[in-house]
């Protein structure tokens, strides 16, 4: 029997979670988990004593000019061992074969991503869940868009060197793997709960739309026409607006496995696209992780504390 090619699993995190837990029970020999972290946390290093030398602790430091988790990536793949890689984030449930999953999908595609569904835990994340699950879900499935949270890539996919330099002065991690890799999207999809408070929402808000700002600014434009289009119909043709756009959500949200009730919000975010469009682009920072990032350009990130 041959035995599977050996992985590093890199999860950016803040301490011992269920996600470390669940990942460093599905390690196989020569696997290993980096539990990257950024700063020396003593609760991670104590749980990590207690186990084999599969599991790691990485210290990424503080971020300069860049994203802190671009910062914790960059260090998991700078410490990372195996040549083939896993990306993680440790705000969802990892199932037993989350991770033989991921091995079986590159030996038959290559470079492979999960696909997130976005769940609000704030009535305003709740209400713009269509639109997570339009660009996120969607997006992910049908673009050969990456998800960060969940991929599977090997070093000599990409340009390693030219990609580090790059993500050491960047914000968004996925963002930039699209650029640098021809990426598959395989039909599981992986249950993120987001927000928390309004203005988190808000925050991602903004992130989100500066994420497809810098990397596809053609997108852009798609959604404005787009967004201006529904509203025209939502606002011309209310009742067959109504219909049509809460019959095709549902149609989406059926498709990918969603059982929530929010596909019947289609119709006041369809009304609300341009006004939530043109506030991500406005704001000139928004904040992520306690801290706050003025994005320039693709480029030039500037970090400060909340």
């Amino acid at each position: 029997m041959v035995e599977p090619t050996p992985v590093s699993v890199i999860l950016p995190t803040t301490g011992w979670n269920d996600a470390c837990e669940e990942i460093a029970a599905q390690l196989r020999p020569g696997d290993e988990l980096l539990v990257v972290c950024d700063r020396a946390v003593e609760s991670v290093a104590e749980r990590i004593d207690d186990r084999p030398d599969d599991v790691r602790l990485v210290v990424a430091g503080e971020p300069e000019g860049c994203s802190g988790k671009a910062n914790a990536i960059a260090a998991g793949m700078d410490a990372a061992e195996c040549d083939r890689l896993v990306w993680s984030d440790d705000d969802y449930h990892h199932p037993p074969d989350w991770l033989d999953g991921l091995r079986r999908d590159y030996e038959r595609y290559g470079p492979t991503t999960e696909v997130p569904v976005f769940v609000g835990r704030d009535p305003l994340a709740r209400l713009l869940e269509p639109t997570h699950v339009l660009s996120g879900t969607l997006a992910v499935s049908q673009g050969g868009v990456p998800w960060g949270g969940s991929l599977v890539f090997e070093r000599d996919d990409i340009d390693e060197a030219a990609f580090l330099s790059d993500l050491r002065r960047t914000v968004s991690d996925d963002g930039l793997l699209m650029e640098y890799a021809d990426i598959t999207s395989v039909g599981r999809t992986r249950r993120v709960e987001i927000g928390g408070s309004v203005r988190e929402t808000l925050e991602n808000q903004v992130r989100f739309t500066k994420i497809v700002r810098h990397h596809e600014p053609t997108a852009i434009v798609g959604q404005f026409v787009l967004g201006t289009v529904l509203t025209a119909g939502c606002v011309l043709f209310p009742l067959p607006a109504l219909v049509l756009l809460t019959a095709a959500m549902a149609g989406v949200y059926a498709a990918f496995g969603v059982r929530r009730w929010t596909f019947l919000a289609a119709y006041p975010v369809a009304l609300a696209a341009i006004p939530l469009l043109a506030y991500g682009l406005v704001r000139r920072t928004f904040v992520w992780g306690g801290r706050r990032y003025r994005w320039h350009s693709k480029f030039d990130v500037s970090v400060e504390a909340e």
